[in-house]
């Protein structure tokens, strides 16, 4: 897949396919957000780029070279698979460090005298962040939880990617293409929208709750 505009063509070029679509079908989360934004994420993530198009085990169905049609080797897939997993544990602490600070700064019931540095400090010592790693988004510039709707609501991102990984792994155990799980995911969880509540639909697909071990296991942080 070569950059747009590049006379240089290859098989893969900077990223893979799946992270390029990941990128658009998370745009498309803002999409339903009239509904529950965490069955939305989990949506668009599983049937977009998070979830069964970012399979890497399903790359060679699609991923061909533009101009020779050979089929991406496996010696990469192995490579993207390896580098989707690097660094996992400091992407997750600073995303859950954030929905954390978030939730803190939405407990408080005035503003009154606040120094938002030192209460940024004290909610990182609380859940005993290391200085190595700092929190994804400072108070200052936090603008997801002040500015545009998410006010103790930033754990839906990772909320929704835990639906999004448990909802593949059905689609993993049983076959990405099998035709009964796809349609009991349109039928229980695309077609209904915010008409039932989101875990009353998910365990419909489901027949369970959502676990966080495929997460776990897709980030590289516990075997597979």
């Amino acid at each position: 897949m070569p950059s747009l505009g590049s006379s240089s063509a290859g098989i893969v070029n900077g990223e893979s396919g799946a992270s390029s679509a990941g990128k658009l079908f998370h745009a498309a989360e803002y999409i339903g957000r009239p509904c529950s934004r965490n069955i939305v994420s989990n949506s668009v993530q599983t049937s977009g780029g998070r979830g069964i198009a970012g399979t890497f085990s399903n790359l060679a169905s699609f991923a061909k070279h533009y101009q020779t049609g050979e089929v991406i080797p496996d010696s990469l897939i192995a490579k993207l698979n390896k580098a989707s997993k690097f660094n996992q544990g400091f992407v997750q602490t600073e995303l859950l460090s954030a929905s954390i600070l978030d939730m803190d700064f939405h407990k408080l019931t005035t503003a009154d005298g606040l120094d938002v540095n030192a209460f940024e400090a004290q909610s990182m010592e609380k859940m005993g962040m290391i200085p190595e790693i700092i929190v994804r988004y400072r108070p200052t510039f936090y603008n997801h939880i002040f500015t545009t709707g998410y006010a103790a609501g930033y754990y839906g991102y990772k909320w929704a990617e835990v639906l999004d990984a448990d909802a593949c792994s059905l689609f993993k155990e049983k076959g990405i293409f099998n035709q009964e799980v796809a349609n009991s995911f349109r039928t229980n969880v695309l077609s209904k929208g915010g008409t039932e509540h989101p875990m009353t639909l998910y365990k419909r697909f489901r027949g369970q709750e959502p676990s966080i071990d495929a997460l776990l296991r897709r980030n590289g942080i516990t075997n597979p």
